[in-house]
């Protein structure tokens, strides 16, 4: 009879939980939800938030703010939803940077982008591009190796972020060649500053770089995706030009702290997919240079590339003893 009465119970309880569950994505939103995005307005991280959140808000009928926490390299902005509520109220519009290298590039995070965050979709995807000024007699990684060997020292890049520097160090380190660095608060100055000769190289992402390339005021040798960037198809592949396992993916999406509530995580994820599955969207996102791709990947796909890229890149970092300033 015990057993009976322990076997009712725990019905009971499921069923409560499940209804529960069910109770919850059905009720929610029941008011605004905010965007924290850790970089200025402007920037791709604002500027994507701003349109995911638009669209997200036509959907669910509650507005999405979006709220610029600016500093530390996005470490600001992620440690406020990190500790904030966990109802899906407050999301973070995750970006690379903070999710992926400030681990390596710092010695103590206030979060762990992993174990703090659930991934609900990417925006986008997109690879860095090894661009050089038309002076510089490379037309290809070949070239640039040859070139820099034969001009030890003499040879300057520029990057506007860590994870660029991060990428590039690992490159040179790889190909046994001497390119000087030269750091820049931004990726538009460090392209600037290749597009007007002031250094022959620049690591800059791809959707950044798109307008220059075209008017072939800087000429791309490579990108670090492992397959061609559909945007870039005539443009080799870092990995294809001789280093087999080069691999950086940049991208932007949003995040819920752990601990949200299953059923608002599903709910979340959902509308997203249904939004990144939008025409209009992709094409908007195509036009700004981005790579689509991703939409189709679930929160534990999502979950398990991110720790993987972690893990790679806070050991690279540290390997090339690379930190934030």
């Amino acid at each position: 009879m015990r057993t009976a009465y322990k076997a009712f119970g725990l019905l009971v309880a499921l069923t409560l939980i499940f209804a529960g569950g069910e109770s919850t994505a059905q009720s929610y939103p029941g008011k605004p939800i905010k965007f924290i995005v850790g970089f200025p307005p402007g920037g791709a991280p604002d500027t994507l938030g701003r349109m995911f959140g638009q669209k997200l808000a036509e959907r669910l009928g509650q507005p999405v703010a979006v709220e610029n926490k600016t500093g530390a390299n996005g470490i600001i902005a992620t440690e406020f939803v990190k500790n904030g509520e966990h109802d899906g109220y407050t999301l973070l519009v995750g970006a690379t940077g903070p999710m992926v290298f400030n681990p390596g590039l710092y010695d103590r995070l206030p979060y762990d982008p992993v174990k703090d965050f659930i991934p609900l979709g990417l925006f986008e995807t997109h690879p860095l591009v090894f661009a050089v000024h038309p002076s510089i007699a490379a037309a290809s990684l070949k070239d640039l190796i040859a070139f820099a060997k034969a001009n030890p020292g003499k040879l300057f890049y520029s990057s506007g972020a860590a994870p660029f520097q991060v990428a590039a160090e690992l490159f040179k380190k790889q190909a046994g060649i001497n390119i000087v660095h030269v750091p820049f608060k931004g990726s538009i100055p460090s392209l600037t500053a290749a597009v007007a000769g002031e250094v022959g190289m620049v690591a800059v992402e791809a959707p950044t770089a798109m307008a220059q390339l075209r008017a072939g005021k800087v000429r791309a040798l490579a990108v670090t995706s492992i397959k061609r960037f559909p945007l870039l198809p005539n443009v080799p592949t870092v990995a294809e030009s001789g280093f087999a396992d080069f691999e950086l993916i940049l991208w932007i999406g949003l995040f819920a702290p752990s601990g949200t509530p299953g059923p608002i995580v599903d709910k979340l994820h959902t509308e997203l997919a249904a939004i990144l599955a939008q025409d209009s969207i992709k094409e908007r996102l195509v036009a700004m240079g981005y790579d689509t791709a991703a939409g189709n990947m679930k929160p534990a796909e999502i979950g398990a590339q991110h720790k993987a890229d972690v893990e790679k890149w806070t050991k690279v970092s540290r390997d090339l003893n690379i930190r934030a300033n």
